[in-house]
């Protein structure tokens, strides 16, 4: 890919690294990276992946900046209080790299849109806040044959994965089969999350995007990344595919988004 002379500037530090280089540059134009919810996960990433030079970045979320998202959600501003998070999205990424193409859909991400949406890019980054749309995330992902890269926080935690079982490694399902009854989950409102530890897992997860862009450093896929800020400790635990998991194994009961795993079959 022939680069400019504006582009061999803004990447030069890219360009320098021996395991990026000119040809791994070009691969991050290239990529088309849909991100799941511009908040506390996505700002960061949507920042990182836009700086890095991801040619084209989609940009999935229904809501509005709220003035309360503002100790976290960093891609955001006072001045964008009550505007569509995607319209911040854009305004933001493009204050960074105006080359960037960044797609916004003002959409909440349904059993009827998931596919199509997610089967027009390369990687998936799921930053959304809630187990329903994981799962549904989780489901498109596979059955379009995506990589998807997770990032999770509440608290002072944070959790990251990627999720590859088209190329043998495990689901999002192979590590939780099913959501957790809605009264068992704490949400960010409830209990609180520390709006820096966003930022940490936010760009951990954009660090593992551009890697599995370029096809560099080894993939999270089949490991759990378990981050503790008070203690300031990370551990990384392996993940086996589920032999029995609903959606990615020889005994499989999912045949397309938005069903229930047959617990009987299992």
């Amino acid at each position: 890919m022939h680069l400019t002379d504006d582009q061999l500037e803004r990447y030069a530090r890219h360009i320098r690294l021996a395991d990026v280089g000119l040809e791994g540059q070009g691969k991050l134009l290239a990529a088309k990276v849909l991100v799941i919810g511009a908040g506390g996960l996505g700002s960061p990433l949507i920042q990182y992946l836009t700086a890095a030079g991801v040619g084209t970045i989609g940009v999935v979320d229904d809501d509005t900046v709220d003035l309360s998202n503002l100790q976290r959600q960093v891609l955001h501003g006072t001045d964008n209080v009550g505007v569509a998070k995607v319209e911040s999205a854009v305004k933001g990424a493009r204050a960074i790299n105006p080359d960037i193409n960044i797609v916004p859909y003002k959409v909440r991400l349904t059993e009827e849109n998931a596919r199509s949406l997610i089967k027009n890019y390369d990687v998936v980054a799921d930053g959304s806040d809630n187990f329903e749309t994981r799962f549904l995330i989780n489901d498109a992902c596979y059955f379009e044959n995506k990589t998807l890269v997770s990032a999770a926080v509440l608290s002072f935690d944070g959790q990251l994965s990627s999720y590859k079982p088209h190329e043998g490694g495990p689901c999002y399902r192979c590590l939780y089969p099913e959501p957790p009854p809605a009264d068992d989950v704490w949400t960010c409102e409830q209990a609180g999350i520390l709006g820096a530890v966003a930022g940490v897992m936010g760009t951990l997860q954009a660090t593992e995007v551009l890697k599995e862009i370029i096809g560099i450093g080894e993939s999270m896929a089949g490991r759990l990344l378990i981050y503790d800020a008070l203690d300031f400790t990370m551990r990384v635990v392996k993940i086996r595919p589920d032999l029995s998991c609903a959606l990615c194994s020889e005994k499989a009961t999912l045949t397309d988004v938005g069903q229930q795993p047959d617990t009987a079959a299992a």
